[in-house]
């Protein structure tokens, strides 16, 4: 054998069994202002590519700019050149996405010496194959990405972002158990969704991933300059999201995680008892018969993708006591939402009465329940002075039972829940229903952002919960408001009328034998109209 081509072998050797040389001496970047560069690694590259040889799962959370991107592509390049039959997919937000991935490894393919090339079967924008029957794919995410594939490795770009990610990881998990690995990697996006929840779990050693960060100041040729000037360009919140590898400053959370940190660590209690055919209700607080009580719900479209969920509130602190979240048919809500409401001391009972809500209200109608919820039919944003809170002549009133959850009222609800929540004006004590909030961001569409839970996640929790808060500071605040004007005006009446007896004066019965009642008034129509519901 000649000395060339025993040097050739000797190197290809090497690169086979070190993936950090062979990306160092052979792999070729196209470098966004000097074209195509050598790949240059940085020590914090080299590192990484020693975890993915090392490690099966990897998590990175990562800065923005740290050519991780690249480095998987690399690392792919490495697995197909020098292994037999890899299949490789990547996963990533949209189509595009993906696709750059392996555009980047056909880069660095078309770059190498003719004696580590192994030919292409197929090359295209979102595949590559080679004669030695390893492969590369590119996709976009959807809920049967990665099913039915035998996976070698499964990359899965900027993972935070993508949407329906727990089903595309539990599908692509049946194909990586028969050795496959995982690198998920992603910049911060908030907490509570998967990523977050994998990267914790990784710390806690709960799964099998070995995680890796990446902060900005890992970049050697980076400085507090450079970071402050991505504080001009993106702004402080974009900039702490892209650069500091931070869960709590990251994402669009409408309430700050730090707060629901707090709650979280401060606040949150497990239940003293799980009750009901599928443990749904989860109880904090046993009603204290000399406090009053709102229990407010929300019910599930009935098409198996959320939850009919409640919230029991004491009015006066705001206190979480109970909560329920499942899936009972409506005429079953209906009753339990009574039993619930009855037992914390005939507690209002408010229920959202939108879609397949009204069927739930008109089971809780015909029982009579008697403090349930009314709104009026001509609501505007701020017209809270029409709510009442219970049926007296409601259909001469224009009332309908039930809260209204519109693009006028849904707002409303939610920033009044933002408000007590950032104020740490409410006690709640549920972990599942401050996890919904963690997963309760800001979308951003086409005329304006809204908000509501992140893709494959429900806020049915959430909602109930705003709702409460809503109701409690304005209708059920205004009606306090009314009882003490009633007050106010009944005792200038008992005054005026201070020869009478108290019996005479309607509280009992006058030597005539007729009851008067004070509170009936003519309410200007020629009839007199019982008020005494206002009091109550």
């Amino acid at each position: 054998m000649s000395d060339l081509k025993q040097a050739i072998q000797r190197e290809y050797l090497k690169c086979a069994s070190d993936p950090v040389h062979f990306m160092r001496k052979y792999c070729t970047i196209q470098h966004p202002t000097k074209g195509k560069v050598k790949f240059d690694l940085y020590p914090f590259q080299e590192k990484c590519l020693t975890e993915f040889k090392d490690n099966r799962y990897n998590i990175i959370l990562k800065a923005r700019q740290l050519g991780i991107s690249t480095l998987s592509a690399g690392y792919s390049l490495w697995l197909m050149l020098f292994h037999n039959d890899k299949n490789i997919l990547v996963i990533a937000t949209g189509k595009e996405t993906a696709k750059n991935l392996v555009t980047k490894v056909r880069v660095m393919y078309e770059g190498m010496p003719q004696w580590l090339k192994t030919g292409t079967e197929e090359i295209n924008k979102l595949s590559l194959r080679f004669k030695n029957g390893s492969q590369i794919k590119a996709i976009a995410s959807n809920e049967s990405a990665g099913r039915s594939e035998a996976l070698s490795l499964l990359i899965i770009d900027e993972a935070a972002f993508i949407d329906r990610i727990d089903t595309i990881w539990t599908a692509a998990q049946q194909t990586l158990s028969t050795g496959g690995g995982c690198i998920a990697l992603s910049t911060p996006n908030g907490v509570g969704n998967w990523f977050h929840k994998q990267w914790l779990g990784a710390e806690e050693g709960t799964n099998q991933f070995n995680t890796i960060k990446l902060h900005w100041t890992d970049h050697p040729e980076r400085d507090q300059v450079w970071r402050d000037e991505q504080d001009k360009i993106l702004g402080p919140s974009q900039a702490a999201q892209e650069c500091d590898t931070d869960f709590l400053s990251s994402g669009q959370s409408v309430v700050d995680p730090a707060i629901l940190q707090w709650y979280k660590d401060e606040m949150a209690e497990a239940p003293i008892e799980e009750v009901g055919i599928d443990r749904g209700m989860w109880v904090w607080r046993q009603p204290d018969y000399t406090k009053e009580y709102i229990v407010v719900a929300d019910v599930a479209r009935g098409d198996g993708t959320d939850f009919s969920a409640c919230q029991v509130f004491e009015v006066e602190d705001m206190e979480q006591c109970a909560e329920y979240k499942g899936q009972l048919s409506t005429t079953d809500y209906g009753n339990f939402l009574i039993e619930v409401a009855t037992k914390y001391n005939d507690a209002l009972l408010v229920v959202e009465n939108n879609n397949i809500g009204w069927a739930t209200i008109q089971t809780i109608i015909d029982r009579g329940y008697k403090n349930l919820f009314y709104q009026s039919k001509d609501l505007q944003v701020v017209d809270t002075e029409h709510n009442i809170t219970n049926k007296y002549r409601a259909q001469d009133r224009n009332m309908v039972p039930g809260f209204s959850t519109t693009a006028k009222t849904r707002p409303l609800a939610i920033a009044k829940m933002e408000e007590y929540t950032r104020e740490k004006l409410v006690k709640l004590h549920s972990n599942r229903l401050i996890d919904e909030l963690f997963v309760f961001i800001y979308k951003t569409g086409v005329t304006q952002s809204k908000a509501e839970a992140m893709q494959g996640y429900n806020d049915d929790l959430v909602m109930s919960y705003s709702i409460a808060l809503w109701v409690r500071d304005t209708a059920l605040r205004l009606q306090k408001d009314k009882n003490d004007q009633q007050w106010a005006v009944m005792n200038t009446m008992l005054k005026s009328n201070g020869n009478k007896s108290e019996h005479a004066a309607g509280f009992g019965v006058g030597s005539t034998g007729n009851q008067k009642n004070p509170y009936e008034m003519d309410i200007g129509t020629g009839e007199k109209e019982d008020l005494t519901w206002l009091i109550k």
